[in-house]
C-alpha cells in the first residue's frame, strides 16, 4: 500500500519545529564546547580514575629505541600492527594508558554496553582471527576479547607499556628520531610514531556549579564502579540512583538500571533517536560455510548498498539543487516522526512520550538503537526528568536541582561523554622547528587524508579530523592502517629514513576537504551536539572528508601511486 503523500507545509512546519528546537539549546548554552571540561584535576580527578587496572605495577623507566611506536591501545593500533607485522615490522610498541588493548571497549563497560553495528561488519580481522561474532550486535566484553586475541596473535603483548600516558612527542631533526615522554618517567625514541588515541577517548563532564560538593557516590560511564553497584547492579536495589545525559551510554546503561534500582531518575537535556535493535544469535550453520574472504565481501556488499546506482544517480544529478535538499530533507523527516511514531506506541505516560521525542534531523546526533530503553520509562521506578534544552546547571551535596527542585540521589552517574577527535590528548605534539601541531592547526586543521601533515615526518594520525566519516568506523580505520602499513614499508624497502607530505600535496586536501564540505546548511541547522561542534561555528576545513567513503579509500591509493610528487624523503 503506498504511502499517504503529505504537503510540502507538513515538512516545512517540522523544520520550523526543528529550528526552534535549536535555538532553544543554543540560547541555553551558547558557549558551545567551552561548556564541558575534560581537564579532569583536582576534585574532578577521581572522574579519570582507572577502575579496571588494580594496583598501577612498579617499573623502572624505559629508556630505548623502537621502530614504530603507537600512542593509544585500541583497534587503530591493532588494526595497523597486523598489517605491519605482515609486512615484516618486528619491533612495535604500544603504549597505552589503560591496563590492557581494546581502547573504547576498555574504558567502556558500563552495563549494557554493546556496539550499535552489525559485529559482522565492526569486529575487524575475522578471516585472519578465524573467528565469527557471537551475536548480530556483539557486546561489549565479547569485542574487548578480540581485541586481546588480535593483540595475542600478533605478538604486541611483548612490547606494549600500559598505566602509560605519553606527554609529550617531539621530532630530533638531527637524530631523525620521535622523542617521546610519559608521565612514567619514560624516554622513548620511535622513528614512527602512529597517533591512534582513539575518536572518543577522553572523558569530559559538563561543568555544573556544585558538582564537587555531591556527597553521594558518582562516576563517568566509562569508569563504572561495579565495586559499588555490584557486578549485577545488585547493591542499587536500596539506592535511589541519577544519571545525567542520554546519549548512547545512557540508552544502553538505563534499562539496566532500571532493572535494579530502588528509584532511577534520568536526566534529559535533548533526547537521542531510538530505532529498532534487531538482534539475534549468530547461526552456527551459516558460520559454518562461510568462506576465506567473507567479510572483505560483506563489507563491500554493505558499501554497495549506500550508494546510489549510475541510473538514480544520474536522475538525482539531473534535479535542481534546492530539489534534491528538498526531496533528502523530506525523507529524513519522514524517517524521524517514525521514531515518534515508535515513542508513542511503546511508552504510556503521554507527557513522557513527547519529551522523549526528537526535534531534529537524522544524524544530527548520534542515532541509538535499542530495543529496553523506550519501555523502561514505563517501569513506576524509572523517572525522566525533562530539563527542556536547558540541562542541569546546579548540583546540591545531596543531589541535582532543576527549576528549584532538588532531586536527592545515592549515587549520580555522568554519561555527558568524550572529546571528540582530538590528536593529542593528553599529548604536545612538536614538529620541524619547534612547532606545536595545536599551535599549526590554530588556523585550521591541515593534513593530507586526515594522517599526514607536513613538518610532522614519520607521524600518521588515526580517526583525526579530514578522514572520511564512516559510522562503521573500524571499516575505516582499516583502511587507514593499510595505508599507513604500505607507506612504513615504502621507507624501508627503499632504504629511506623519513617521509613527509609535501606543502602542495597537504593543500590539496585542504581544497578536496573544503570543497565537500559545507554544501547545505544542514550543520548549523542541527541541534547542538558534539557531531557539529556543540553549535559553534568552524572553519570548513575543521571536519570529515566528505565526498564519501569509497572516494576517500580511491585517494590513499592514488597518493601511494605517487609517492615522490606527495612526501618529501630523506
Amino acid at each position: 500500500m503506498p504511502r499517504e503523500k503529505k504537503p510540502q507545509s507538513y515538512y516545512d512546519d517540522i523544520k520550523k519545529k526543528f529550528a526552534e528546537e535549536r535555538d532553544l539549546r543554543l540560547a541555553y548554552r551558547p558557549e558551545g564546547t567551552s561548556q564541558f571540561t575534560s581537564e579532569l584535576t583536582g576534585e574532578l580527578a577521581k572522574y579519570a580514575l582507572d577502575p579496571f587496572a588494580g594496583e598501577k605495577p612498579e617499573r623502572e623507566p624505559i629508556n630505548d629505541t623502537v621502530e614504530v611506536l603507537f600512542i593509544g591501545g585500541g583497534f587503530s593500533a591493532l588494526l595497523t600492527s597486523a598489517r605491519l607485522r605482515e609486512k615484516g615490522v618486528e619491533s612495535i610498541r604500544i603504549v597505552e594508558r589503560g591496563g590492557d588493548v581494546g581502547g573504547t571497549w576498555y574504558w567502556n563497560r558500563y552495563p549494557g554496553v554493546a556496539c550499535d553495528v552489525v559485529a559482522y561488519d565492526y569486529l575487524p580481522l575475522l578471516d585472519e582471527m578465524d573467528y565469527v561474532p557471537v551475536n548480530h550486535y556483539s557486546r561489549g566484553p565479547e569485542i574487548l576479547g578480540h581485541c586481546q586475541a588480535i593483540a595475542n596473535k600478533y605478538d604486541l603483548y611483548d612490547l606494549a607499556v600500559f598505566h602509560t600516558t605519553v606527554t609529550s612527542t617531539v621530532w630530533d631533526e638531527e637524530e631523525q628520531l620521535w622523542h617521546l615522554h610519559t608521565d612514567r618517567g619514560d624516554h622513548m625514541r620511535a622513528q614512527f610514531v602512529i597517533c591512534a588515541n582513539g575518536t572518543l577517548s577522553k572523558p569530559k563532564l559538563s561543568k555544573i556549579k556544585g558538582m564537587e560538593d555531591f556527597t553521594g557516590h558518582s562516576f563517568h560511564t566509562s569508569r563504572w564502579d561495579y565495586e559499588y553497584t555490584g557486578d549485577d547492579l545488585s547493591n542499587l536495589q536500596d539506592k535511589v540512583v541519577g544519571i545525567i545525559g542520554t546519549g548512547a551510554s545512557a540508552v544502553q546503561a538505563v534499562p539496566e538500571l532500571a532493572k535494579q534500582a530502588k528509584e532511577l531518575y534520568v536526566f534529559q537535556r535533548t533526547p537521542s533517536s531510538i530505532d529498532i535493535r534487531d538482534d539475534w544469535p549468530t547461526d552456527p550453520n551459516w558460520a559454518r560455510k562461510l568462506k576465506p574472504g567473507w567479510q572483505a565481501k560483506r563489507r563491500e556488499r554493505v558499501l554497495q548498498l549506500s550508494e546510489l546506482s549510475p541510473e538514480k544517480k544520474a536522475e538525482m544529478d539531473a534535479l535542481p539543487r534546492e530539489e534534491k535538499i528538498r526531496r533528502q530533507e523530506n525523507a529524513n523527516i519522514d524517517y524521524m516522526m517514525r521514531i515518534h511514531k515508535r515513542i508513542d506506541a511503546t511508552v504510556k505516560d503521554p507527557q513522557t512520550a513527547d519529551a522523549l521525542k526528537p526535534w531534529y534531523m537524522f544524524m544530527c546526533k548520534r542515532p541509538c538503537f535499542h530495543n529496553e530503553y523506550l519501555p523502561s520509562f514505563n517501569q513506576p521506578n524509572v523517572h525522566l526528568v525533562d530539563t527542556h534544552g536547558k540541562g542541569i546547571t546546579q548540583i546540591n551535596p545531596t543531589g541535582p536541582v532543576f527549576e528549584g527542585q532538588e532531586y536527592p540521589v545515592d549515587l549520580l552517574i555522568y554519561a555527558t561523554g568524550f572529546e571528540v577527535q582530538k590528536t593529542g590528548i593528553y599529548n604536545q605534539i612538536t614538529g620541524k622547528g619547534g612547532l606545536n601541531l595545536e599551535d599549526k592547526y590554530a588556523d585550521g586543521v591541515r593534513t593530507l587524508l586526515g594522517i599526514h601533515s607536513h613538518g610532522y615526518p614519520n607521524l600518521f594520525i588515526m580517526g583525526g579530523y579530514q578522514a572520511s566519516f564512516q559510522f562503521n568506523l573500524t571499516d575505516m580505520l582499516q583502511t587507514q592502517g593499510d595505508h599507513i602499513a604500505a607507506c612504513i614499508d615504502y621507507v624501508r624497502q627503499h632504504g629511506l629514513r623519513t617521509m613527509d607530505p609535501t606543502e602542495e600535496a597537504e593543500e590539496w586536501w585542504v581544497q578536496e576537504v573544503i570543497n565537500h564540505r559545507g554544501k547545505t546548511s544542514r550543520n548549523e541547522e542541527c541541534t547542538p551536539g558534539y557531531y557539529n561542534f556543540e553549535g559553534e561555528s568552524n572553519r570548513r576545513q575543521d571536519g570529515n572528508y566528505n565526498g564519501g567513503f569509497r572516494q576517500y579509500f580511491t585517494h590513499q591509493g592514488e597518493v601511494r601511486k605517487r609517492m615522490a610528487e606527495n612526501f618529501e624523503f630523506s
